[in-house]
Formats: C-alpha cells, sequence, structure tokens
C-alpha cells in the first residue's frame, strides 16, 4: 500500500520548524532528508526512522517496523501528533546520521563527454 500525500503534508507540517526538511518520492513511499541526510521515511502512512543511538535513547519503547520486506528495520515513531518531540527527536539524531554518498559518474558517460569536447 502506498502512502498517502496527505500524510506527508501532515508530517511536513509538523516539521515545519525544522529547516532543510526535504523528500523524495520513491516507489509509493516517501524518504524523509533533514539538513541533506536520510532520516528516516513515510512508509504504509508510518513515519518510520533509522535506528540510530540517539532515536532508540529518544524512543526508548519504540517498536522495530518494516519499512517494506527485504528492509532492514527502523523505528516506529508514534507521538507525529507533537511538534516538538518530532523536532526533537530530528536534531537529536542529526549528528548520528551518516552523510551521503557523492553519486558515482557513470565511466562510460564520462568518456563521451571527454570524447565530445575534443571535437
Amino acid at each position: 500500500m502506498a502512502s498517502s500525500k496527505e500524510y506527508l503534508e501532515f508530517i511536513l507540517g509538523q516539521l515545519s520548524e525544522l529547516e532543510e526538511i526535504t523528500y523524495r518520492a520513491m516507489m509509493g513511499e516517501f524518504i524523509i532528508y533533514y539538513r541533506g541526510k536520510i532520516v528516516g521515511g513515510i512508509y504504509d502512512d508510518r513515519l518510520l526512522v533509522k535506528p540510530v543511538k540517539s532515536a532508540i535513547s529518544y524512543m526508548p519503547t519504540a517498536p522495530y517496523e518494516l519499512p517494506y520486506e527485504g528492509a532492514k528495520e527502523m523505528l516506529l515513531v508514534d507521538e507525529v501528533d507533537n511538534k516538538e518531540f518530532l523536532t526533537g527527536l530530528f536534531h537529536a539524531m542529526y549528528d548520528e546520521l551518516p552523510a551521503l554518498k557523492p553519486k558515482k559518474r557513470n565511466k562510460q558517460f564520462s568518456v563521451c563527454i571527454y570524447l565530445l569536447k575534443g571535437i
């Protein structure tokens, strides 16, 4: 089941006090970024976050759930109605989140560009 745009907009509204919250649609679901790092996502109208130590400490009783079959478990955020809680959670998690890896360029594409520049 895909997540609804309405639920995404609700979550984005709850996170509106944070700067640089972005998202990316992916196969009917939404990946959530905070200041350029992946925090988690919306899967089947559930907010799930990466299980980094700070998130586990912040939500010690949060259940682990699968975003989709074959994925790694993530933490379910139950308190989505509490703006302060969500803001604090994202702040707490930020330093532990891995930086995004730079995209690798396609070697064939690079060779084509190099050859075209020589023409």
